[in-house]
């Protein structure tokens, strides 16, 4: 079991269950319905899709759930909220043509819903009616909400906000909308105690000519009319969106800002929040838009007069970097690149990871199957391009990652080294996917900008040191530079 809501009244349990807890059996999982003292179980769904936050409405009548598909329940789409009869019977998908991504839903009353939902480089607050067609945003202005809760009885929503400034601090707000009110203080001293970068969303034509999005923050030190460097970050998912917000410690954005960077982060085809087709642009080639959407970005910012386009980093983690081993086999224009946790051969990788759910529609099938779509994934495997790759490139995983394991990141590392390409690679013992050691996260920070300042701008790096024995859980370096 996966997931469950108590009724209002505490009669029944709204239920997911799952063959296991694997992320990988999560499209095997369905949504149920039972008596208090499981009794009179119900199952409500039977599909291959992957639902969540499951809740009886309070007339008892419907469950919502929320699922990452369509109408007909065919997978890989934009969050979206559906009901179902609480009797049994046909789902129904509500909010059909809204573009955003629904993060998560619950009931106000029997006929109205509120949920969050990821509408690009921000994140907000609905509220609709059930039969509504044009959810009515209840918060608006650059940040994006985490942690979201509401509770009935108090009439009050409450939620993290987090800003440029702010990286999340706790406000209410009423039922119906209305200004939040901050109820925490937590991270005022960031505002109050370092210098922050400018941080806004910018917009240009894709190669296609589609709108594509991203947010810009700008160096400390700028001064109009003249051109930085710059450090482009490709976020993860890849089904997901870089939003306004204070930022995590892997991105260090305010940290390279200080050292004079502009730091881009392109939300590039494949990303949510901006409605399905822009979404599924991926489902059949993963690299068709995407990694064009980048280049187009920084170009953009090039013609602006902001971005030395001499002078460019590339990173990114997970399917940042995925994109980042694209866009070093696709171009050369990069000066130093950092691939954190990233794919290079999707037909191994289909093997080595605990989840192939995207990975079918993005291919067309698994490369097991009779007449496997083994072209598709070579195709779009940068390690068929990597005999091209001249970037000095550093490659970075955690040993104990099984979203995208280290064998993903040796095959990288053994091509570039054999090419003469000049790279490390780091692995960090006992991480998962994502790190979570302090020293190893402060590691993570000091050798990509000691990578980068060497290469883009040709500077000396002083590393920042962390208290206690410098041996005591280390990264293990592979290998050494070529160059």
């Amino acid at each position: 079991m996966v997931g469950f809501r108590i009724s209002a009244d505490g009669a029944r349990i709204a239920h997911h269950r799952a063959p296991s807890p694997l992320f990988d059996n999560r499209d095997e999982g369905e949504v149920w319905l039972m008596d208090a003292d499981g009794g009179n179980a119900l199952q409500l769904t039977d599909n291959t899709v992957t639902e969540s936050g499951a809740e009886l409405s309070p007339d008892g009548q419907w469950v919502l759930f929320t699922s990452t598909s369509s109408a007909d329940l065919e997978t890989y789409y934009n969050g979206n909220i559906f009901v179902v009869p609480a009797a049994g019977g046909a789902h129904r998908l509500l909010y059909e043509d809204m573009p955003h991504e629904v993060n998560g839903a619950r009931w106000a009353d029997a006929g109205t819903i509120y949920f969050t939902a990821n509408t690009g480089v921000r994140n907000q607050l609905f509220r609709a009616a059930v039969g509504d067609s044009q959810p009515v945003p209840l918060t608006e202005g650059d940040h994006a909400l985490g942690s979201w809760s509401y509770s009935q009885q108090a009439g009050l929503h409450a939620f993290g906000i987090n800003r440029r400034e702010n990286a999340g601090d706790i406000h209410v707000m009423p039922a119906g909308g209305g200004t939040p009110s901050k109820v925490t203080a937590a991270y005022d001293y960031l505002d109050e105690t370092f210098l922050l970068p400018r941080q806004e969303a910018i917009r240009w034509p894709g190669e296609d000519g589609v709108e594509v999005e991203g947010l810009l923050y700008y160096p400390l030190d700028y001064e109009e009319g003249n051109r930085y460097p710059v450090v482009v970050q490709t976020h993860g998912g890849p089904a997901a969106s870089d939003k306004f917000g204070f930022g995590r410690w892997s991105n260090y954005v305010q940290v390279l800002a200080a050292r004079g960077y502009f730091v881009f982060k392109p939300n590039y085809r494949g990303s949510t929040g901006y409605g399905d087709p822009f979404l599924r642009d991926m489902v059949g080639h993963y690299f068709h838009q995407a990694h064009l959407d980048v280049m187009t970005g920084v170009d953009h910012l090039i013609e602006l007069g902001l971005v030395d386009g001499d002078r460019m980093a590339k990173m990114g983690w997970s399917g940042g970097g995925h994109m980042t081993n694209k866009i070093i086999t696709h171009t050369n224009r990069f000066k130093a690149a950092s691939s954190g946790a990233g794919a290079v051969n999707w037909i191994s990788m289909y093997g080595q990871s605990d989840v192939r759910t995207y990975r079918t529609p993005w291919f067309g099938g698994t490369p097991w199957q009779e007449d496997a779509p083994i072209g598709v994934y070579w195709e779009n495997s940068p390690l068929r391009d990597i005999y091209k790759v001249t970037t000095p490139t550093l490659v970075l995983v955690g040993e104990n990652d099984v979203r995208v394991p280290p064998p993903q990141s040796v095959e990288l590392y053994r091509a570039l080294k054999t090419n003469g390409v000049e790279t490390h690679l780091y692995i960090a013992p006992r991480e998962p996917h994502g790190w979570r050691e302090l020293r190893h996260e402060l590691f993570k920070v000091n050798v990509e900008i000691d990578w980068f300042e060497r290469h883009v701008r040709g500077i000396e790096y002083e590393w920042e040191t962390a208290p206690g024995s410098e041996e005591d859980g280390a990264v293990e370096e592979t290998g050494a530079s070529t160059g």
